[in-house]
């Protein structure tokens, strides 16, 4: 167990949570505590949203005294509205490897944003994600995935694309990103920068420390929610043409790809 601090306006409240446990059991904690319902709360860590079908263990950022930021959405819709949004979200189960998780997701969701979601919680590299429903693969990113025909409970089977079926792929491509600074550094900079999909985190910090962009320093980059690893390259992380790189002071112990 740790305690977490959630901050709601100008006020803080400190909060015991599992590492275990879902953001969305978290959030039925505040209800219980602030009496605030779960759809109208908001849960955020540096800017980033928490989402409701992972757990606290999918965000390394989230330790000990870590701040959470609680925003809270007045509900104007009609009772039949609200009825028709809590419809339009259900829980499927996604299969990896020998363990199985479940995941919410609503009916405009894509098999791109599913595969961001397996990518936040595995760390699959998400080029390498193929999704399967019934013995069919969902090979189309942009189709939603209820035009393949899922539904609640529906159990999603991930396969990792082998080597041999990615020999097509280009070796390495350019990219173009922004890294986005943290308020409290360089007072939230939004810095253009252009390097190989085949270059690491690593290289990523060095390019920034060489061109005295950022002073030198300790450093976490964030790419979608994801703590990235420093000896990975950007493609291993999913990162495309004008996504965002998130970059905080800090710390974190450093994983291999």
């Amino acid at each position: 167990m740790m305690n977490i601090t959630i901050i709601m306006g100008g006020n803080e409240f400190s909060m015991e949570v599992s590492p275990q446990e879902s953001i969305l059991e978290t959030k039925q904690k505040i209800e219980n505590l602030l009496g605030v319902p779960v759809a109208s709360q908001t849960l955020l860590v540096f800017g980033f949203e928490l989402l409701d079908g992972l757990y606290i263990q999918d965000y390394p950022i989230i330790t000990q005294g870590t701040k959470i930021h609680l925003t809270i959405f007045q509900n104007t819709t009609t009772i039949a509205e609200t009825s028709l949004q809590q419809i339009e979200k259900f829980q499927i189960i996604v299969k990896i490897s020998a363990r199985k998780i479940n995941i919410d997701i609503d009916r405009t969701e894509t098999v791109r944003s599913l595969k961001e979601k397996i990518h936040i919680v595995d760390g699959t590299p998400i080029r390498r994600i193929s999704l399967y429903l019934s013995g069919n693969e969902l090979n189309d990113d942009y189709r939603s995935l209820t035009e393949y025909g899922v539904q609640e409970f529906s159990e999603i089977i991930v396969f990792l694309k082998t080597m041999a079926r990615m020999v097509t792929d280009p070796p390495s491509r350019g990219l173009s990103l922004v890294v986005q600074t943290s308020s409290s550094l360089l007072n939230a900079a939004k810095i253009p920068v252009e390097m190989s999909d085949l270059g690491t985190v690593n290289d990523l910090r060095q390019l920034l420390l060489d061109r005295k962009i950022l002073p030198m320093d300790e450093y976490i980059f964030i790419h979608k929610q994801r703590i990235m690893r420093d000896s990975c390259s950007l493609r291993w992380h999913g990162v495309e043409n004008g996504d965002f790189v998130y970059v905080f002071k800090g710390s974190v112990s450093r994983e291999a790809c």
